[in-house]
């Protein structure tokens, strides 16, 4: 398969200028429990990025969204997936969007088994899936960070990786660094348990 037809499949992958690599991007109004939090004041999700700006500004933005959200069920969407990523050192799912069912879950695992040398990278709300799998079933090469679901709340402590968002301190070096990881690698890091990012 040619990275022409992987698009076709799975729709291109995005590229912020955050980060070092190819990230990947679902619709945010499809969030399982993200799209339920977005109306809860004080949640990190409420005034969520992903549903306003150029996500609504631009229509094929979001088009392009819906159109990676409808591939998942594709039976080559795996390897298309595969071969689009495989060429990276650092990737990210779901700068925007989520886990949408165990049976996506699984099928980001086979794609992080099939590109051993890459670093993968999954943050996720969605407790509902993390706690029907062990953790030692996660991929070597993949960190799921279980995000807490509001502002200053700690860390949960059913799963090792985690993120939190402190509305006064933080640990992540972005803000002091025009917004971007720079050199940082943390997020990636699996010696590293909790990150707290910064409210926005």
């Amino acid at each position: 398969m040619k990275i022409k037809e992987a698009k076709e499949i799975t729709g291109s992958m995005t590229r912020t200028s955050k980060m070092p690599g190819l990230s990947y991007s679902l619709p945010a109004w499809e969030c399982k429990t993200g799209a339920k939090l977005v109306k809860v004041p004080g949640s990190v999700c409420a005034g969520c990025y992903a549903m306003k700006g150029n996500y609504t500004r631009y229509p094929a933005i979001k088009a392009a969204q819906y159109k990676r959200l409808a591939s998942i069920s594709r039976p080559e969407w795996v390897m298309a997936m595969v071969i689009q990523i495989k060429r990276q050192k650092y990737f990210r799912w779901h700068d925007a969007g989520d886990i949408q069912s165990p049976e996506h879950l699984q099928k980001i695992f086979e794609v992080c088994k099939l590109t051993p040398s890459v670093k993968h990278w999954m943050p996720t709300r969605e407790a509902q899936f993390l706690k029907d799998i062990d953790p030692a079933q996660v991929p070597d090469n993949l960190i799921i960070r279980m995000s807490s679901h509001m502002i200053d709340q700690g860390p949960v402590t059913f799963w090792p990786h985690t993120s939190t968002v402190g509305s006064s301190t933080r640990t992540c070096p972005a803000p002091d660094q025009d917004g971007k990881c720079g050199s940082c690698r943390t997020c990636w890091d699996r010696n590293t348990p909790n990150i707290e990012y910064g409210k926005h």
